[in-house]
């Protein structure tokens, strides 16, 4: 017997003796610990019942073992939408759905990100283990849809605007993305010590930003790079959040693909101490074979998969694992030690012991979930603290157009052809309803104002109803399927899962012209799921405002925000190119050539961190509590925030930091720090942010590990990566 095993072994064999008149099997005992149940689990499987647990179910009906399989949730429960990810034959089941991921990062709001992946949580338990109307047969059947385990967050870096599925991540920066990622996870598992609400599963590991090619593309870029940028968000998903389960991407990461890369047991396993399910993406197994040509055939490349860590495959994997046992590439030991990570998960969601031990086991009943008025206004809220005013200048009446003031309006022309939709993105569920622009705006205005529609220009019906209107509202921006089947995009600046933009040029601009040209009090609305070079509409146009699609509130949170009832204070999450000339190559992962905040040396269209208000903020006292930050150490920043203008709003204060005397190359600035903070008109916070000198550490590949070096630091704090009010050098000292 293993030593380390052992003393598991008197455990189990003392607690079998004790309980077991209680529990048939002690794995079922909640009071022994963790790993001597898991070990009694693989004692008691067979060799093809633990080929079967390689699926994403763990079930084992033998031993009444009910495990989880997946669902997708990446901003609400997908069961349901274009994905059609309520499966075949059954209906959709109505879930609240959130603004994109990139919205969700433009809240630049951990804590109500946390609460809305709570809710995605709260509803995914119920629709788990409640009674349904939607059961397909048999007296008393569940919801029980897939499962608990969630496929989110999207931890992956918007590093490139031409990524197809930028949708589905919260930004460019490391330091953002990852604090988004941790917030995402903890709301997802909830705050119970012992049990998890539902478990959250990142993907996609790692370095996944490009769609075309990504079956059999690599990814390449040193060790620095891999341990400052691409993995951050990750770690901070493992370390911070305490996520157990993640997905390898499709791409290699120098030449060797994920799904085999021995970084996850290097890393993951070894350096964060993760021990969970790690998954493939579907088809990552056989891509291995035909588009990387890494492995000659399916038994060496699950053998490679599983030698890797993989534990859980999306692919058709069991004539490959049975072969590899069959031909010694993989012992049974390899595998048993593999499968604990699925059945670690398990226990932590309270799927193999006594369920009224598990507080969330008591979310079920006959009033759906989603049918919740806490719900529907916390979507509301997170859609309205995503939007993002990009631009509001003042008009020859030394006014600024927005907000729209509802008594001096007689009549409003609504145009675009997303103003009637809701558009669900790929991985959105069905919602229960869905407000859209135009409808928020009809609701906002009621009967006394005349509000006009014009889906586009034919016959010059945009140009009429602008003319006739007090103000012209054009909703334009991406459909963020594209309107078309798999890996189709009629349009070159859209993009999705499988295709990546081909342009970033807005074609609707041309209708942005029109309108403009027949009533100069025009706003622009630009809901998409990425950046568009809108150079001309920036230049002309007095106001522009942009959110992500997917929102069931994103009618009512935009009317709230043109007629002036929530004061905008959204941040962009990415930089903002005027053109693709200011890009380097698409395959091009090392970001140190122009890409990001961080090395963009160009004037961009919209910087990282942009976002406007209805209201003006000024800053003062910037100080710290030391000069002096030890290697080891941790200091705190702190400014004063007043709002000097008329209205309340919100602002977000982000400090960035630049090394002054660093031997290696550093980025122009990294964020290190933000709070999004509620100011009434006149009232002054003192924001106070800690900064740790780890978080200054730089990879030293020589030795290995992360290395804090005696420098100086510029910290800079202000309202975006260009926008910054006030510095100051803080030395870090060599001891």
């Amino acid at each position: 017997m293993n030593a380390r095993r052992l003393p598991f072994a008197f455990v189990l064999l003392a607690a079998s003796l004790a309980w077991s008149q209680q529990y048939q099997y002690p794995f079922q005992n909640p009071s022994l610990p963790v790993e001597a149940r898991v070990d009694n689990i693989l004692s008691l499987m067979t060799l093809d019942e633990k080929i079967s647990a390689l699926s994403t179910s763990s079930d084992v009906p033998r031993l009444g073992i009910h495990g989880s399989g997946h669902i997708e949730g990446l901003h609400g429960v997908a069961l349901g939408g274009p994905g059609g990810w309520e499966g075949r034959g059954l209906k959709p089941l109505p879930t609240t759905q959130f603004p994109q991921s990139v919205g969700l990062g433009e809240t630049w709001d951990s804590d109500l990100l946390q609460k809305a992946a709570a809710i995605e949580g709260y509803e995914a338990r119920y629709i788990f283990q409640s009674e349904s109307q939607y059961a397909t047969s048999g007296e008393g059947q569940r919801y029980r849809r897939e499962g608990i385990v969630i496929r989110a967050p999207n931890a992956d870096l918007a590093r490139d605007p031409r990524w197809g599925r930028s949708e589905e991540s919260y930004g460019e920066d490391p330091y953002l993305t990852g604090t988004m990622t941790v917030a995402f996870v903890r709301g997802l598992q909830g705050d119970d010590p012992h049990y998890w609400q539902t478990a959250s599963l990142m993907k996609h590991f790692l370095a996944n930003s490009n769609e075309d090619g990504r079956g059999g593309s690599s990814s390449n870029f040193d060790e620095r790079l891999l341990r400052e940028y691409y993995s951050v968000p990750f770690r901070m998903g493992v370390m911070d959040g305490g996520s157990r389960a993640y997905m390898t991407a499709y791409n290699a990461y120098n030449g060797i693909p994920m799904a085999a890369q021995p970084i996850l047991r290097d890393m993951t396993m070894r350096q964060w101490g993760f021990d969970g399910i790690i998954c493939t993406d579907a088809g990552a197994l056989t891509n291995m074979i035909t588009e990387h040509r890494y492995f000659p055939d399916i038994n060496q490349a699950t053998a490679g998969a599983i030698h890797a860590g993989v534990n859980q495959f999306l692919d058709k994997y069991r004539d490959g694992a049975e072969k590899a046992i069959k031909k010694n590439l993989v012992k049974p030991a390899e595998l048993d030690e593999d499968l604990r990570g699925v059945y670690r998960v398990m226990i932590r969601l309270g799927l193999l012991g006594p369920p009224e031990l598990v507080p969330y086991t008591k979310i079920k009943g006959t009033a759906p979930a989603w049918d919740n008025e806490e719900h529907k206004a916390l979507a509301r809220k997170i859609t309205q603290e995503s939007i993002v005013l990009l631009k509001n200048v003042l008009l020859k009446n030394s006014q600024q157009l927005l907000p729209l003031d509802r008594t001096k309006l007689k009549s409003v022309a609504v145009i675009g052809p997303y103003a009637d939709q809701v558009a669900l993105d790929w991985y959105s569920g069905t919602p229960p309803y869905a407000v859209s622009p135009l409808d928020g705006i009809k609701s906002k205005l009621g009967g006394g104002i005349k509000v006009t529609f014009a889906h586009d220009n034919s016959w010059g019906s945009a140009v009429r109803a602008a003319r006739a209107a007090d103000v012209a509202i054009v909703v334009v921006g991406n459909h963020p399927t594209c309107n078309a089947g798999w890996a189709k995009c009629p349009l070159p600046s859209d993009g999705k899962e499988s295709i990546d933009r081909k342009s970033i040029t807005l074609e609707q601009e041309e209708l942005v012209k029109q309108v403009l040209a027949a009533n100069p009090r025009t706003v622009v609305v630009l809901i998409s799921s990425f950046p568009f070079a809108i150079q001309w509409t920036e230049e002309h146009v007095p106001a522009i405002v942009h959110m992500a699609h997917n929102s069931q509130e994103e009618g009512n949170a935009l009317a709230d925000v043109l007629f002036g009832d929530y004061n905008p204070a959204g941040r962009l999450v990415v930089t903002w190119p005027m053109s693709l000339d200011q890009l380097p190559p698409m395959m091009d992962y090392d970001i140190r050539h122009g890409r990001t905040y961080m090395y963009f040396r160009q004037k961009p269209l919209y910087p990282f961190g942009h976002g406007l208000s209805y209201t003006t903020f000024a800053y003062s006292n910037l100080r710290t509590s030391s000069e002096q930050l030890q290697r080891d150490g941790e200091i705190t920043v702190s400014v004063d925030v007043r709002n000097t203008g008329s209205r309340a709003g919100d602002e977000v204060v982000q400090m960035y930091v630049a090394h002054v005397n660093s031997k290696v190359e550093r980025p122009i600035e990294e964020l290190k720090g933000f709070k999004r903070i509620a100011l009434q008109p006149g009232e002054t916070k003192t924001v106070r942010l800690p900064l740790k000198a780890s978080t200054l550490a730089y990879w030293n590949s020589a030795r290995g590990a992360f290395e804090v070096e005696p420098d100086q630091v510029n910290v800079k704090v202000g309202s975006s990566s260009a926008d910054i009010k006030l510095q100051q050098v803080v030395s870090v000292s060599p001891e």
